[in-house]
């Protein structure tokens, strides 16, 4: 400590330490944790997985530049090690997005003057959904139309369905953490 106050390197560290806990996290619930549901003759256009949570939360604590970086290395580690199909660049762009929206939002949410306003139940069922509908149902429905040549709407109309137990699951997840993860999020 230099005045009382934490040096810069310090904070930069246990932010690092945190975001790559994280992506570790969202790598091993997309690549290992998840199931498939085919659609549009046999094309696996849905994608049941919690692995966007840790980007979600990435872009929450950190900004919107510490959680496109986790979700780039989360999409660019996680092929690595397990791909699943084609690479599309397309997928990378998504899972960058996974971080980068709600990390912009928060930053809006930011001038709450409290823990408890800033991260309300409200701001984060609003950052899940405006993710899910840019990227889930937006991007990603995009990708898939153009890996497998299917109409977008064809894709797009079965994702639909999917996208609102979704929002649903992660965000209570995302309730959940931010609550017990307090003190974490705060340090």
């Amino acid at each position: 400590m230099i005045n009382g106050k934490k040096s810069k390197s310090v904070m930069d560290t246990k932010v690092l330490v945190k975001a790559a806990f994280l992506t570790a996290i969202s790598i091993v619930l997309t690549r290992f944790v998840y199931t498939f549901l085919p659609i549009a003759g046999g094309v696996p256009a849905i994608r049941l997985s919690v692995g966007e949570v840790p980007l979600i939360l990435t872009g929450m604590m950190f900004g919107p530049v510490v959680g496109g970086i986790a979700g780039l290395a989360a999409d660019l580690i996680g092929v690595l090690i397990n791909p699943q199909g084609v690479f599309h660049p397309g997928f990378t762009l998504s899972s960058i997005s996974w971080g980068l929206i709600p990390g912009l939002l928060f930053l809006i949410f930011k001038r709450r003057d409290t823990y408890e306003k800033k991260y309300s139940k409200a701001n984060i069922v609003i950052a899940v959904t405006i993710c899910f509908i840019i990227i889930s149902l937006g991007l990603n429905t995009l990708w898939l139309s153009q890996m497998f040549g299917k109409g977008f709407i064809v894709l797009f109309i079965p994702r639909v369905i999917t996208v609102i137990p979704n929002i649903i699951i992660q965000s209570v997840i995302l309730i959940t953490l931010v609550k017990y993860l307090k003190g974490v999020i705060n340090a």
